[in-house]
């Protein structure tokens, strides 16, 4: 018999919280504190975006995977919408979610380089869709690229006045 230990790579990212309610705030540190395993307490400033509604980044360090972990502690929250990304390591490959309340969670893959790549069996999905005339390429290419919710917080995207604004799909 033999053991077997794992151990998982060290990784980071941000959480860009776009709006929350006021109501949600401290559950949001308090999950996202969880996942992560040390007490989190975000600089909380209100959205112009939508009246009521407060948003904050947070810049984390934890183990490969914990960004899914912290999307799937706060998808589902009504009002609530995020995006987190996680790096690449040497074992793992990078990741992205969004989370909106009328969309629900966009997932992606990503590179070294940030980019998002798409699985190839995710591609002939695609394209048999639009062969069956049920959608067309370009249309599952924006899904599969996330733009429906690009769209939906790129609003909230843009920080308050004079806060610093960072761009996760706009790629040069």
């Amino acid at each position: 018999m033999t053991a077997r230990t794992t151990s998982r790579s060290a990784t980071r990212g941000v959480l860009y919280v776009h709006s929350a309610p006021s109501a949600l705030c401290p559950h949001i540190e308090w999950a996202v504190g969880g996942v992560l395993g040390v007490p989190v307490s975000l600089d909380w400033t209100p959205q112009s975006a939508q009246t009521g509604t407060y948003r904050a980044e947070l810049s984390w360090t934890g183990s490969a995977g914990s960004a899914a972990a912290i999307a799937s502690a706060l998808r589902g929250w009504n009002q609530l919408r995020f995006e987190i990304t996680e790096e690449p390591t040497s074992a793992t490959e990078g990741a992205r979610y969004s989370y909106t309340p009328e969309l629900g969670v966009f997932h992606a893959v990503t590179g070294i380089h940030g980019d998002i790549m798409i699985p190839e069996d995710r591609l002939k999905a695609a394209v048999v869709k639009a062969a069956l005339g049920e959608t067309t390429v370009l249309v599952e290419i924006d899904k599969l690229l996330g733009k429906p919710w690009d769209d939906e917080l790129e609003t909230f995207r843009h920080a308050g006045d004079g806060a610093p604004v960072r761009w996760l799909h706009q790629v040069v």
